[in-house]
């Protein structure tokens, strides 16, 4: 959850987001994991994203490629739904990626569709 509250987040979030975060917490039955992650990106707004990408890297880094793959494609595919994503936050995902070691698999799931 704190992943895609993460990037849905980026640019202040808005009902769209809001409600896919919702969808995703009620999938996963999530909401306090949900509550957990909305918490911590208000703790300090400016440095969320260095403060989950380093938690991230400890939880998600040390997870199988494939794992980490479904992860950040998730994450990208509910962008997708909502009707747009920003450079902001695809370069977010990207550098995610990247510090996984997953930037080339990634960009090829993304080219498939």
């Amino acid at each position: 959850m704190l992943l895609k509250s993460l990037i849905f987040h980026y640019h202040g979030l808005d009902e769209d987001e809001k409600a896919l975060l919702e969808e995703s917490a009620n999938q996963y039955a999530a909401h306090r994991e949900l509550d957990w992650a909305n918490a911590f990106i208000a703790e300090d707004f400016l440095s969320a994203f260095e403060r989950a990408r380093e938690f991230l890297n400890k939880v998600i880094g040390v997870l199988p490629k494939e794992k980490k793959l479904d992860h950040l494609i998730a994450v990208w595919q509910d962008n997708h739904k909502k009707g747009y994503m920003t450079e902001m936050e695809a370069t977010a995902m990207i550098n995610l990626a990247k510090d996984w070691d997953i930037q080339s698999e990634l960009m090829e799931r993304v080219r498939e569709g």
